[in-house]
């Protein structure tokens, strides 16, 4: 199991929207970094210091293939994420199902 610490340094890595739309990206497969920061409007450089915070973590891993670096979602690492946000899902779901009753009742 992952420590506390790791914990808290994953939710602060997805916290920023620009390191969670590279985790978007990816979740459509493994992608070159010139690729991936091509969708940004930053430089290449400030993208990869994203992308590397994301591999320190884990969550993403490099492959070096020639010149080019080819980065992968290694979503294993996010599991305890999804774990501490499923029950809130639920209670999303289970509220809006409880107002769309009500609704529909008035």
């Amino acid at each position: 199991m992952p420590q506390p610490d790791h914990d808290r340094s994953v939710f602060r890595a997805i916290a920023d929207p620009t390191r969670r739309a590279i985790l978007d990206r990816l979740r459509l497969g493994p992608a070159p970094v010139n690729e991936l920061a091509s969708a940004f409007s930053q430089s290449r450089p400030a993208i990869s210091k994203h992308l590397r915070v994301l591999r320190e973590l884990r969550v993403v891993s490099e492959q070096k293939i020639g010149r080019e670096r080819l980065y992968r979602l290694e979503p294993a690492e996010l599991k305890d994420v999804a774990d501490w946000i499923l029950p809130y899902r639920d209670f999303w779901q289970a509220s809006l199902g409880n107002l769309k009753s009500y609704l529909e009742s008035e």
